[in-house]
């Protein structure tokens, strides 16, 4: 029981900070100021791992790829300890630090999948509630360039846009092929 503590705490605390630094790769991919609440938030909590990391990892396109990479590794790091807690990494090898990697790299593409559904539904109920409201404009920022596809093709019904829904159809099958990667690979764990 306290092994499942423990890793309830690791996976709420690298969950969290993988969250936090794929939300800053969001931001400056979506070109989002940093002068909001959101992105104020977002700084102080990551900015003392990845300016560091900047060095050694430079971007490329504009993208921060060291705010991608630490996110990739906060889930290292969990996957690892959580694997060898279960006794299911038994030694250190290339094939079983390979799936962990692997492993990690699905479970960041899913949390990135799970952020960009709340970004989509964050940003649909300020479209509805309050569209002036400080934050919707970059929930609206983050979401329009993934909308931007699907609003080619479906028109608004009735005043309502549709997009968001199509969307979020295509996130929720990402999420169902992404968990049968998963499923797939952690046999190999066992073989190794």
């Amino acid at each position: 029981m306290l092994v499942q503590i423990l890793l309830f705490i690791l996976d709420t605390v690298c969950g969290f900070m993988t969250l936090a630094l794929l939300v800053r790769f969001a931001m400056q991919w979506a070109r989002v100021p940093f002068r909001n609440p959101l992105g104020q938030f977002i700084v102080a909590v990551t900015d003392w791992m990845v300016r560091p990391v900047r060095r050694l990892i430079p971007g490329l396109f504009g993208l921060d790829m060291a705010s991608l990479f630490l996110a990739w590794l906060w889930q290292v790091a969990y996957q690892g300890i959580a694997l060898g807690f279960s006794g299911v990494l038994a030694a250190v090898s290339p094939a079983p630090t390979f799936v962990v990697a692997l492993l990690a790299l699905l479970e960041v593409a899913k949390i990135g999948l799970y952020l960009v559904i709340g970004a989509v539904i964050v940003s649909a109920v300020f479209s509805w509630v309050n569209p002036y409201a400080p934050l919707a404009a970059v929930f609206d920022t983050l979401t329009r360039p993934l909308l931007r596809p699907f609003r080619r093709f479906i028109p608004p019904v009735g005043g309502v846009d549709l997009s968001p829904l199509a969307l979020l159809l295509v996130l929720q099958i990402a999420l169902f092929v992404l968990d049968g990667l998963r499923r797939s690979i952690l046999p190999l764990m066992l073989v190794s």
